[in-house]
This record gives structure tokens, C-alpha cells and sequence, in this order.
């Protein structure tokens, strides 16, 4: 999600530029002392989400992305972009309001 400078909200943290992120791909954060998965989507939207799988503490960032999910590489869990929630029935992740600001990804946390 794009939105104006002006509409950014006052917790938005930036992390980076747009720039730096590979579409498919994640990228790790520490954000306000929480380490942080961000994803570009195919579509150019953001997804922020905790950078460590519940399991065993796989790196989400890592993953593989597939439209809507983002597999954990050590063991396959997957989990909601939007929602951190996984259907095979371990913990879900915790995501976060992210978005793309004058070509900066900004996270709420």
C-alpha cells in the first residue's frame, strides 16, 4: 500500500527504502527491539510480520512466499501475510500496519 507523506500515522516507524526489498522476497528488521519479516509483493504492496517462526525459531524473512503465505524454511509451517495465523495448528506469528511512504516502508509496531 502507497500512501501520502501526510497520512502517515504517528507510530509508523520507517525501516528503509522500497528500494532495498526484492519482490517475492523478505527482508529482517529490528524495529523498536522486535525483529521484523518485511515482504514486497508481486503487487508492490508491504507485509510486515514477526521474524521468527513460533516452532523452532525459523527466520521468516527467509522464506518463500506464495500470493498470501510465507513458508518458514526450516519446517514448512506457513503462515497468513495478513493475518500471521497458521493453518497447521502451531502459534501464529504477529503482523504489523506496514506501508510504502515517499518511497520509504514504513511499520507500525
Amino acid at each position: 500500500m502507497s500512501i501520502p507523506a501526510g497520512a502517515i500515522p504517528v507510530s509508523a516507524i520507517p525501516v528503509g527504502s522500497i528500494d532495498d526489498l526484492t519482490p517475492g522476497e523478505g527482508r529482517a528488521y529490528v524495529v523498536d527491539g522486535k525483529q521484523v519479516a518485511v515482504f514486497l509483493l508481486a503487487d508492490g504492496t508491504v507485509r510486515a510480520m514477526d521474524a521468527v517462526c513460533p516452532h523452532k525459531g525459523g527466520p521468516l524473512a527467509d522464506g518463500q512466499i506464495d500470493g498470501s503465505v510465507v513458508m518458514c524454511p526450516l519446517h514448512q509451517y506457513t503462515f497468513s501475510l495478513d493475518t500471521g495465523a497458521c493453518p497447521s495448528g502451531i502459534d501464529s506469528v504477529r503482523t504489523y500496519p506496514a506501508a510504502v511512504v515517499d518511497g520509504k516502508v514504513t511499520i507500525q509496531v
